[in-house]
């Protein structure tokens, strides 16, 4: 697995920070947010790309897809996974390598750089590489060049469930038999000015500027919005057979599956959270898993008014009763809502916790909302063992997904 967040590079620095309960969130050092309403983001401040690729491949290539090329690189080295033609000595052949990447915005700063050198110095004077910069598939098209996976490859654009989309997309061709292992998850880089000023004319964003490591509060009655954020979250995903034959270190079970559509509004959750509900029920019938076995769920949890009432009913019409007795914890309330790149990195944390046997907290959850009453582990992380998980993301447009996980416990 390989998580590039504003908590830290690398699964032991962004677990470690997970389990601390540390925020991510600080002002916006990319540029210059005066004016704006929110000026407040969870940016990797620590990442150099030449750590991950040369200075040549860097220049040709969008922050989102530079973050894409390191999360791979740390996912495949953590999964012992060796590269191109080297990859059928691990038993994986040609053509049986998939990469799905999903991205709600794809090349954001690219975007707006050279719309402005086209205005201020002509339309000569833009990059032959813009579009590829561009578009939010070349994500996934560059990771197959750089390791040689010439199996299937695409990219889903479905919001801020990008990224768990990807996810199940790739869950579906290892299990259907179309590929032995595939590279999923999301890449964003959005922190730009047009993209937090098109957010913040939405109110969509937490404008709590005096205090960046508290504004992002999922299921708190103060909450304004959700924070903004960056990163990349990629996880090697193969059959059983192939990671027991090459003695792969197994973090969890990726059991099941689901989505749906709220087909409400285009940017507003459903009240009644019939879209939530359903894709839920998906995930769990998908694998199998019976409501009593969940005993963590990692939700979208973004910290906007709508959004969190709207999880919790969804939850409670789930699991009824049962819905009291599940912690459910927002780690965006650390790192930040990271758009298309959320699922990863949220399904990385609830690998984690069936892992190692820790649940996320949800920090800053200080005045409870009376409508958000369930157990959002407030605070401190929480050991426990569970044996099934799952992972919400929902979109704008309605795209709901979530991913179920189990606890693995051995062959």
């Amino acid at each position: 697995m390989g998580p590039v967040t504003s908590l830290g590079t690398g699964i032991t620095n962004f677990w470690n920070a997970i389990k601390e309960g540390r925020s991510g969130i600080a002002p916006i050092s990319s540029f210059d947010p005066e004016g704006l309403p929110s000026r407040i983001a969870g940016e990797v401040s620590d990442f150099d790309p030449l750590a991950f690729m040369d200075a040549k491949t860097a220049q040709r290539l969008d922050r989102f897809c530079q973050f894409a090329v390191a999360a791979a690189r740390l996912a495949l080295d953590d999964a012992g996974l060796p590269e191109g033609e080297e990859l059928e000595a691990a038993g994986v052949e040609e053509g049986r390598a998939a990469v799905v990447v999903g991205s709600g915005i794809g090349g954001m700063s690219t975007l707006e750089g050279q719309h402005r050198v086209m205005l201020e110095r002509g339309h000569s004077r833009v990059s032959p590489f813009t579009i590829p910069m561009i578009i939010p598939n070349m994500a996934a098209g560059v990771l197959g060049m750089v390791h040689g996976f010439r199996g299937p490859n695409l990219c889903t654009v479905t919001a801020c469930a990008a990224g768990a989309h990807a996810l199940g997309t790739g869950f579906q061709l290892v299990a259907w038999g179309l590929a032995d292992l595939c590279l999923a998850g999301g890449a964003e880089a959005s922190v730009t000015p047009l993209s937090v000023a098109g957010f913040c004319s939405m109110r969509a964003l937490s404008t709590r500027n005096h205090d960046p490591e508290g504004a992002s509060r999922p299921f708190d009655a103060e909450r304004d919005g959700f924070v903004i954020a960056e990163g990349a979250g990629l996880l090697v995903l193969e059959s059983l057979e192939g990671a027991l034959r090459r003695g792969a270190r197994i973090y969890a079970e990726l059991a099941g599956f689901g989505m749906s559509c709220d087909a409400y509004h285009m940017t507003a959750p459903d009240p009644e959270s019939r879209g939530a509900a359903l894709c839920m029920e998906e995930a769990l019938r998908s694998a199998g898993m019976r409501p009593e076995e969940v005993g963590y769920i990692n939700a979208h949890g973004t910290s906007t008014p709508y959004n969190d009432r709207a999880e919790t009913l969804a939850v409670k019409k789930v699991f009824g009763e049962l819905a009291y007795r599940i912690p459910v914890s927002s780690t965006k309330s650390m790192t930040g809502h990271l758009l298309g790149a959320a699922g990863g990195v949220e399904a990385i944390a609830t690998a984690m916790a069936l892992h190692e046997g820790v649940l996320p907290p949800t920090i800053n959850l200080e005045h409870p909302d009376p409508e958000c009453d369930l157990d959002y582990v407030p605070g401190k992380s929480r050991e426990a063992k569970v044996r099934a998980a799952l992972s919400n993301s929902f979109g704008f447009g309605g795209h709901n997904a979530c991913l179920a996980f189990r606890a693995w416990e051995g062959a």
